[in-house]
């Protein structure tokens, strides 16, 4: 018996649909925010400790650097949240289908901007 299957899987030929990318972002984004929340919480952990290290955190938190790493960690909880909400409607039975699962894939990108944009002007 031949084997039809193929041997060298070129990976950049493959193309996914909308709702596989958005919940492999899903994933993706989980992993994030699990390093990313120590950062925060590191920082917190920081501007608790005493005067001098809150003033210090003020002074990072100046920097360019340090808001886009907040700015990051942010988008990463904001985008997780959203799509989180998505996978628990789908656990309801709402958006199962094709149509209703590319509809919910679009409708996760769509809040997820418009709130990553609103995040990053409310931190500049």
């Amino acid at each position: 018996m031949k084997d039809k299957r193929p041997r060298n899987l070129d990976f950049s030929t493959l193309r996914l649909p909308l709702p596989a990318i958005t919940s492999i972002l899903h994933r993706v984004s989980g992993a994030f925010i699990f390093a990313g929340v120590a950062v925060l919480l590191w920082l917190l952990s920081e501007s608790l400790a005493s005067e001098e290290g809150f003033a210090r955190v003020g002074q990072w938190l100046d920097l360019t650097i340090v808001k886009l790493l907040v700015w990051a960690v942010l988008a990463g909880l904001l985008y997780h949240l959203i799509a989180g909400i998505k996978h628990l409607m789908m656990d309801m039975g709402i958006g199962e289908t094709i149509e209703g699962g590319l509809l919910g894939a679009r409708l996760v990108i769509a809040f997820s901007a418009i709130a990553i944009l609103l995040t990053g002007v409310w931190l500049w």
